[in-house]
């Protein structure tokens, strides 16, 4: 297939431009080192996922630079929480839920934007149209962790089954496709850009996270020591990331081009990828991570759920398997955004 030749990069802005230069001059952080000495570039970990190509997409078009950011690919978020654990990121993106497993396992974070609230992008899916009450005894392919036990959760609680009465098969995302047509198991739980495939070949949907509102979302997390250190960074990569998703509004041609290679999907099939997530913009953040905002409460249920399945280590000194109340930090979204180039 020919290629066509990639559009320019929107021009970065006098302002931006400025900001850039200032923050390589000072390591990225807004100050130096105690040996005057520039700081390394933030580790930022990324799965594939649909909101989660804002980064990429963001440095694609100049808007982050790699000696400032550098955005590390990983297979699966089980392994951005190992990467996270052994001091190999300093930020990731992630679900609510895994940032409250990584609290637990003594990894201080503080989320600093939201990406996306599913609704509806999350899904089950069978081979063949199957009705809530034939689910007894069958075979559900699901990835550990609470995203897995909330929609499991939830498809049991609307067929009025217990965990007893059907099997677990443990897999991760990547392979939805392939446990999907393999035939191990009989329901898949999966998301895009998963979902969006075994869709596309046939598969039946049979519940999704639209009965689940708030409960499925995907945040920024930042290492808690790297607040201070990386400040202005910080500040740069959200509002790259809020403006990344102006770029795609406002030009969506160029940010499916941009984006179709990592999420392996045509351009034209990319905005289907999106379908089901709300992503949410600079004043709908504020709100969302309000003190006692909806994302708080949110944050509370996955706790206590995940205690309930046993999701989560025992707390010990070095944990926290409780939310502290600066979970949400808000200090690093801008004032204002500005126009989509």
């Amino acid at each position: 297939m020919r290629r066509h030749p990639p559009n320019p990069a929107p021009d970065l802005g006098p302002r931006r431009r400025q900001i850039l230069a200032g923050l390589l001059a000072l390591g990225g952080s807004g100050v130096l080192t105690a040996c005057s000495e520039p700081l390394p570039p933030l580790r930022v970990g990324s799965i594939v996922f649909p909101t989660y190509e804002y980064a990429f997409l963001a440095r694609d078009l100049g808007w982050l630079d790699e000696r400032l950011v550098r955005l590390v690919e990983l297979p699966a978020n089980t392994y951005s929480l190992r990467a996270l654990a052994a001091g190999q990121l300093d930020a990731c993106q992630l679900t609510l839920d895994e940032v409250v497993t990584a609290r637990s396992a003594g990894i201080d974070l503080a989320v600093l934007l939201v990406l996306d609230i599913s609704a509806g992008a999350d899904a089950i899916y069978a081979r063949q149209p199957i009705a809530l009450a034939e689910l007894r005894g069958k075979r559900i392919a699901v990835e550990s962790g609470a995203n897995g036990a909330v929609m499991l959760e939830g498809l049991l609680n609307a067929a009025g089954l217990a965990v007893s009465d059907i099997r677990t098969l443990p897999m991760t995302l990547d392979r939805s496709v392939e446990v999907f047509h393999s035939g191990e198991a009989d329901l898949v739980v999966t998301a895009p850009p998963w979902s969006n495939r075994i869709e596309a070949e046939g598969g039946v949907r049979v519940f999704d996270s639209r009965a689940l509102p708030n409960l499925i979302v995907d945040v920024l997390a930042v290492r808690r020591a790297r607040l201070a250190s990386h400040a202005a960074t910080l500040r740069l990569l959200v509002s790259a990331l809020l403006e990344a998703r102006q770029h795609q509004v406002a030009h969506p041609e160029d940010a499916a081009r941009r984006m179709a290679t990592r999420l392996q999907l045509a351009p034209a099939d990319v905005p289907a990828a999106f379908m089901g997530l709300h992503i949410p913009g600079l004043a709908e953040n504020r709100t969302l991570m309000a003190v006692d905002g909806p994302l708080v409460q949110s944050a509370r249920e996955l706790l206590h759920l995940m205690q309930a399945h046993g999701l989560l280590r025992r707390t010990s000194s070095a944990g926290h398997a409780s939310l502290p109340p600066d979970l949400f930090d808000l200090r690093f979204l801008p004032a204002t955004l500005g126009s989509p180039t």
